[in-house]
């Protein structure tokens, strides 16, 4: 029976930061995009452990009006770290405003443009701040493709996505996040519409047939394995061409 060690696995979260730092950016800041639910959270909560909370900078981005911005507010006054909030607004509606008249832009196309604009953001903070920038998502997120590729689906180091959501939550009790954080509702940010509502199952569900192989809804798990297989290309380097020299 499978059976998770936040402790352990915390742990060594922790030390497999301080080492990417010591290998890839010695002196260096953890840069965290913060939207105020419980993977950016922890994922910030995780380097402050890790490099205390003078290299850890949060950026919050809205987009105009961010119904759970006070979410995010109370994660950085939590954590005692320094944060930037820098609204994406303007230069989402100036590149929508700039599109050709003659090009139909797809609603898909709209809900993507936020995330990638804000990972742009992320490494141009990043840069002024001799940071490397944290990719915050989860092994469940993930494995159903459920980010924007080069948007929050990228980053220089990722501590949790090798981790369930179901095990992000025990990891981030047992740091002493505020319980609201780490129970929220996920919300994709998007559309408006929960996570679970947009995927049509439970990460309770998916996270166990993750771990486990178990579940006793097929169609269920035919969705799950239909995303996954559609979505792979999204962890797996950009195919290139080899000559035969």
């Amino acid at each position: 029976m499978y059976q998770f060690d936040a402790l352990k696995v915390k742990n060594e979260c922790i030390e497999w930061i301080r080492n990417f730092f010591e290998e890839n950016g010695k002196g260096c800041n953890a840069v965290v995009g913060i939207s105020g639910g419980k993977d950016s959270s922890i994922v910030a909560a995780l380097c402050v452990e890790a490099l205390g909370k003078d290299r850890v900078i949060g950026v919050l981005m809205p987009c105009g009006e961010q119904h759970d911005i006070d979410c995010a507010k109370q994660l950085v006054e939590h954590l005692g770290i320094k944060h930037y909030i820098v609204n994406i607004k303007d230069t989402v509606d100036g590149l929508m405003k700039n599109f050709p008249n003659n090009l139909e832009i797809t609603a898909q196309t709209v809900q993507n443009i936020p995330p990638r604009v804000r990972m742009t953001t992320l490494y141009a903070v990043s840069q002024s701040v001799n940071g490397r920038v944290a990719n915050t998502c989860n092994l469940s997120e993930d494995w159903v493709g459920y980010s924007t590729r080069y948007g929050d689906s990228v980053g220089d180091f990722s501590p949790c996505s090798n981790i369930t959501v179901a095990e992000m939550k025990e990891i981030g009790h047992l740091i002493g996040l505020p319980y609201n954080l780490v129970e929220k509702v996920p919300i994709d940010g998007l559309c408006g519409k929960t996570d679970e509502d947009n995927l049509g199952f439970t990460y309770a569900e998916l996270d166990r047939y993750i771990r486990t192989g178990e579940i006793e809804d097929k169609e269920k798990q035919a969705i799950i394995d239909r995303k996954h297989k559609m979505n792979l290309f999204k962890l797996e380097l950009m195919p290139s061409f080899k000559p035969e020299i």
